[in-house]
């Protein structure tokens, strides 16, 4: 691997996206394929993978049920698939979230995303410095952990004032534990977006583009780092494929506005 390619200058090209002001956008892929059409898209400058995604690929339900080495496998192959930097959605780190992380790193990837799981914020902080710890000693001190609360995932019925305010403290907690950037998925309208922003600072929060959030230009405008899509990408590539399936059963073909791969 060249000197521009190692793991160390991904890292750093990885960091160096999230921390310019220029919103970071990826659209997540799951396997080599998926991997190639994004990476080739002009204008793509870093590649995240979806668990959910690539745990339906290999006929798996979400939430930690595919095999660890198995997920690593799989993400291991999308790095191959690319020059470009890729984090990896790695959940809730699989029981040994550091020696998740120490096995990524070994594959290539640069980042990821690491579920909190609403554990007790003293434990989940740990769990941050851990992580960190163990990138600093595979020599990655730019890993770029996407320290994810599920603030608002697993809010259930609680008031989404609470669901905020339990973001910002778990948010400003990893931030300080060294994550470089707080993951926020949910529903977030701007004046949500606006007060992590606030407590966090600039380009340390990324959310997840569900219908609702805030167009992209203004999400840039209000300091936000990345915006990710999560499992929509397979599920729009899979509503595709249904639609195909529909039109044949009824007589048609193939769209006219299929595109050749590479």
């Amino acid at each position: 691997m060249g000197q521009e390619n190692s793991v160390e200058n991904k890292a750093a090209e990885l960091l160096r996206l999230h921390t310019d002001p220029t919103l970071l956008t990826v659209v997540n892929v799951w396997d080599s394929i998926s991997a190639r059409v994004v990476a080739d898209t002009p204008g793509t400058s870093a590649l995240a993978t979806a668990s959910h995604s690539i745990a339906a690929s290999w006929g798996y339900e979400d939430g930690e049920n595919i095999p660890v080495d198995l997920m690593i496998q799989a993400v291991g192959r999308i790095v191959e698939a690319t020059t470009l930097p890729v984090s990896a959605d790695l959940e809730g780190g699989y029981g040994d979230a550091p020696e998740t992380i120490r096995k990524a790193i070994g594959v290539g990837v640069v980042g990821a995303n690491i579920e909190d799981q609403l554990r007790p914020i003293g434990e989940a902080v740990a769990g941050v410095k851990a992580i960190m710890d163990a990138a600093i000693a595979e020599g990655v001190p730019d890993f770029v952990l996407n320290a994810r609360t599920d603030a608002f995932v697993k809010a259930g019925d609680r008031d989404p004032a609470d669901s905020l305010a339990d973001a910002v403290e778990r948010g400003k907690a990893y931030l300080d534990a060294g994550a470089p950037t707080v993951f926020v998925p949910g529903p977030l309208d701007e004046a949500a977006v606006s007060t992590l922003v606030e407590a966090f600072g600039p380009q340390k929060l990324t959310v997840i583009g569900l219908p609702g959030t805030p167009s992209l230009a203004r999400l840039e405008e209000l300091g936000v780092a990345r915006v990710s899509y999560g499992p929509m990408a397979q599920r729009v590539a899979l509503t595709a494929l249904q639609e195909l399936v529909e039109d044949v059963l009824n007589g048609g073909g193939v769209p006219s506005t299929m595109r050749p791969l590479n």
